[in-house]
């Protein structure tokens, strides 16, 4: 929640949240190995993700901005018991829905998930567990972010392990430390929250703080991607924002998202996304339908090439042939039966029930909250049923990039609901959040089904898993949003709710109100331009593509302040500095280190939030 109301940006993680399971149940329970550990993640990250599921970073607060001219009542606030059920409305269609694909994506066809394939090598560095020497255990560890940092433990005497296993602790307790203490300082001495270096660099005669170029330093976030951030802020916040001013585009305060410039350049940024979200979902539908056609051409081949053989006179003439399209055969389906036993994964009668029900439960749920006349029942049934398709290419977009395009998949469901239903702003947003739930669930959960089979952990276990963090999540977000809200002003300095406004502005867009002055010529020019790189970026593997600019990176840099940008770039390049020069244990050291980055700022961030509720005085 204090990451996604300050910058939109929420992760997954899975890889803090397996670590911090580790180091507070395994010195307390020695049969705690590392499917436990899965099992814990998998409900770690359910929870943690709550809030972009259901929309407390989003659609939530853009319900409360709106005008009179969006809704006769003005702004809508939604009370505790109507967020409440809105969340449990969105909590569980998604996890339903990812049951079926786990056998496509994840057995058939082997999709990387990145991002569950490095959690699944951490939790295996974490419980110094060995490979098989197998030839289906190998395969199946071959783990792709730290190398093979397991295999060259078991070199490693036990005082050695000790060794280092009392530093990677140190390192932890270190980092969690030192970021716990710089963000509680940051409440009694606030100019550490925003350090004016570019003022004072050129000693202010030009205040660059006004154009929200200072330095925010974050411990938390850990290249292409944050330089793809940087590029998009130095044009959004260098170029275009200054142009928009001085033109008189944009007149207004610079900050503002109505009249200023702030508001003027997050068109451009909303333009970015979704373009390259298009452009990707299209290609991923492409491959998608080519690995059909292809895998039906082949079992077609193969049968026809049986039959020929099979009428010949000598059926031995061709043996080698036929070995040869047996393989190619076999080579398609080659994951299928490894995988765990029928009686640890989830059966289709209960994917198939739990689905519908979820979908009822959904139905009723966004009828309470908003009622009928806002949201009609075929509204949310249409929502759902997108919501669907579009998980389907958001799962495949994450198994081959490590990136779900939630947004983009959210606001294509917003341009359909927009040709369903004109002029119906508030309709427009559930019908997104909607989407974007569906999407960001079954994607969380793909990830972490990737681990589970990495690890050999059940299916089922982590199926449960999920439903539990997600029940308890509907509750615990709720009370974290009403929480930061009671304390502060959302949108407001500390907390800008970004993607609050851009899921607003779509809503508007859409609905026929129109853009600010000269920007649409700008919104057309950005978004050819990223479709043309994505396109590049997608299906052009060259020695360069690697620095095509990501659209989705480049939109955040644009969206969001430079201080937020600048020290996630920092990170970024440090990271990148530490794994071209560091060995294979220094790898998983600066993982350990920025998790205890993460911990720290997060869980500080929560005193500081107390400290301000409780009017504890500062400077």
């Amino acid at each position: 929640m204090y990451f996604g109301l300050q910058t939109g940006w929420i992760s997954m993680m899975s890889l803090q949240a397996s670590l911090l399971g580790f180091w507070i149940f395994k010195p307390c329970q020695a049969s705690f190995g590392p499917k436990e550990n899965v099992y814990l993640q998998t409900v770690a990250v359910a929870t943690a993700t709550m809030p972009l599921a259901a929309g407390f970073v989003g659609i939530v607060p853009a319900l409360s901005q709106l005008t009179t001219a969006d809704l006769a009542t003005g702004p809508l606030i939604l009370p505790a018991w109507k967020l409440i059920l809105w969340s449990l409305g969105l909590a569980f269609t998604g996890v339903f829905f990812a049951i079926p694909l786990r056998k496509q994506t994840i057995i058939k066809e082997g999709l990387k998930f990145p991002s569950g394939t490095a959690t699944a090598q951490m939790i295996q560095v974490l419980h110094d567990q060995k490979q098989n020497d197998s030839a289906q255990d190998s395969e199946r560890l071959q783990l792709q972010t730290f190398g093979q940092a397991s295999q060259d433990d078991a070199f490693i005497d036990d005082d050695e392990r000790n060794r280092l296993w009392s530093l990677k602790l140190k390192a932890l307790l270190s980092a969690f430390s030192l970021s716990s203490i710089y963000t509680l300082a940051s409440y009694f001495f606030p100019v550490l929250y925003a350090l004016p270096i570019f003022n004072w660099l050129t000693l202010n005669y030009i205040d660059f703080k006004s154009w929200e170029w200072y330095f925010t330093p974050s411990l938390s976030y850990g290249l292409p991607t944050t330089l793809s951030m940087l590029l998009g802020c130095i044009v959004g916040w260098g170029i275009l924002s200054p142009i928009s001013h001085y033109a008189e585009w944009a007149p207004g305060p610079i900050n503002d998202w109505k009249s200023g410039s702030k508001g003027w350049i997050l068109w451009i940024s909303l333009g970015v996304m979704i373009s390259e979200s298009i452009v990707s979902l299209l290609i991923v539908l492409v491959k998608q339908l080519s690995v059909m056609i292809f895998s039906q051409e082949a079992h077609r081949h193969v049968e026809q090439h049986e039959n020929l053989l099979h009428n010949q006179d000598d059926p031995n003439d061709d043996d080698d042939d036929r070995r040869t399209e047996n393989d190619d055969l076999n080579a398609i389906n080659e994951n299928q039966d490894d995988d765990l036993p029928v009686e640890k994964q989830v059966s289709v009668q209960v994917a198939i029930v739990g689905l519908l029900c979820s979908i009822a439960l959904c139905i009723v749920m966004v009828r309470i909250v908003f009622g009928s006349d806002i949201m009609p029942e075929w509204m949310t049934i249409v929502s759902i049923i997108l919501a669907m398709f579009l998980s389907i290419l958001g799962v495949r977009a994450l198994g081959e990039t490590d990136l779900n395009p939630v947004s983009g998949i959210s606001k294509l469901s917003q341009i359909a609901a927009s040709a369903l239903m004109p002029g119906a702003i508030v309709a427009n947003l559930v019908a997104g959040g909607i989407a974007e739930a569906s999407a960001q669930q079954a994607g969380d959960l793909m990830q972490d089904l990737k681990t589970g089979y990495l690890l050999r952990a059940s299916p089922k276990a982590q199926f449960y898993g999920q439903l539990i963090g997600s029940l308890i999540s509907s509750f615990v977000a709720t009370g974290a949003y009403l929480l930061y809200t009671s304390v502060y002003n959302i949108p407001g300095p500390e907390f800008p709710a970004p993607t609050a406004q851009v899921w607003l502005d779509m809503a508007r867009l859409v609905n026929g109100h129109p853009l600010p002055p000269h920007v649409f010529e700008f919104v057309i020019a950005f978004s050819v331009l990223f479709a043309v790189l994505t396109f590049l970026k997608e299906t052009k593997k060259t020695a360069w593509h690697q620095w095509i600019p990501q659209g989705i990176a480049f939109a955040i840099g644009i969206y969001n302040p430079p201080s937020f940008t600048l020290a996630r770039v920092i990170g970024g390049i440090l990271c990148n500095l530490w794994d071209s020069y560091i060995d294979k244990i220094g790898k998983v050291a600066i993982v350990i280190v920025a998790s205890g980055f993460v911990l720290g700022e997060g869980t500080f961030a929560i005193v500081n939030m107390l400290l301000h509720a409780l009017h504890v005085p500062h400077v």
